[in-house]
Formats: structure tokens, sequence, C-alpha cells
């Protein structure tokens, strides 16, 4: 039993979109549907979209189902990630309230700092280097803030701004 085609689009829609589509093998499913389209066999059709019968199938399946976006590749699932998002947000929270120089003995975190802080708090193992990826999902860039003296003192900051150095 034949597989019918949507017909929403015709041959030279489907045609063009696989011309401006980022994905060869998405270009190659629209061109393979175009061409059953036009009254190819599904045989000749796939083979000269380079693939097999039953990959065309597949791919008119999803197209019928989901239009163009049908078309493209599926996500892959990848490594799930080591920290849960609530783990994240706890970490973001700690980033942003920085380290207590006198609890913590350091004025700015490192990446060295932040991965002994994932396993103290979390008991999860990252590598310094590879936070850096972690952090700017996190939305946190490389950027440090200039560092200020713990004890320096504002009221002589703000004289020093009122007098300056100007010479007239």
């Amino acid at each position: 039993m034949a597989l019918t085609i949507r017909e929403d689009r015709s041959a030279a829609d489907l045609r063009a979109y696989a011309r401006r589509a980022v994905s060869p093998r998405a270009a190659a499913r629209a061109y393979a549907i175009a061409n059953a389209l036009e009254g190819m066999s599904r045989a000749e059709a796939a083979r000269l979209a380079g693939m097999e019968r039953q990959a065309l199938r597949d791919a008119v399946v999803r197209y019928n189902a989901e239009g163009l976006t049908g078309l493209l590749d599926r996500p892959k699932p990848g490594r799930p990630p080591t920290l849960t998002e609530g783990e994240q947000a706890a970490l973001a929270a700690l980033i942003l309230r920085g380290p207590d120089p006198e609890r913590d003995g350091i004025s700015s975190y490192t990446r060295e700092d932040i991965a002994e802080l994932i396993w103290q708090r979390f008991r999860k193992r990252y590598h310094p280097s590879s936070l850096s990826k972690l952090l700017r999902q996190l939305g946190f860039s490389r950027q440090k803030t200039r560092p200020s003296h713990p004890q320096s003192d504002p009221q002589a900051q703000a004289e020093w701004v009122k007098r300056g150095s100007r010479t007239h």
C-alpha cells in the first residue's frame, strides 16, 4: 500500500527549501520527497537523493506529520549534565554572592575555587578547565571585577574623587 504525501507544498517549493537548507540531510530528504511528488517511483526517488527506500518512507511519515520541520534531524540525547538544574541555580547564587575574604581566604573566585566549591557543596567533580562551558551556560563571563582591598576606606576614596589630582 502506497504512502500518500501531503500536497500543501509543491515539488518546486521542496526543491527551493532543499537549496536553502542548512542541513545536507534535510536537503536530501526534501529532494527525495520532491522527486516522489513528481511521479518517480519511491526506489528511484530515494536512490537519486542518496538514501534507501526505508529512509524515504520515514522522511515522508515525518513530513506528513510535521511539515518541513519533520525533515530536520532530531536532537541527539547526549550526556546528561553533571549538576541538576537546582544545583546549577544554587551554584549561580553562590557565585553571585561571592566569597567572604575572612571566611574563605580569597577575594574572588577562580575556576579552581569553583571546582572545589562544587565538590564541597554537591560532591560532584568538575575539572577547572571544563567549568568554562558551565559558567557560560549560567550567564557568567570570564571578566573579573576590578579588585579592591577589603579594608579600603570609601570616605577617603570619595574625598579623592572630589579633590582629584587635577592640575589647573
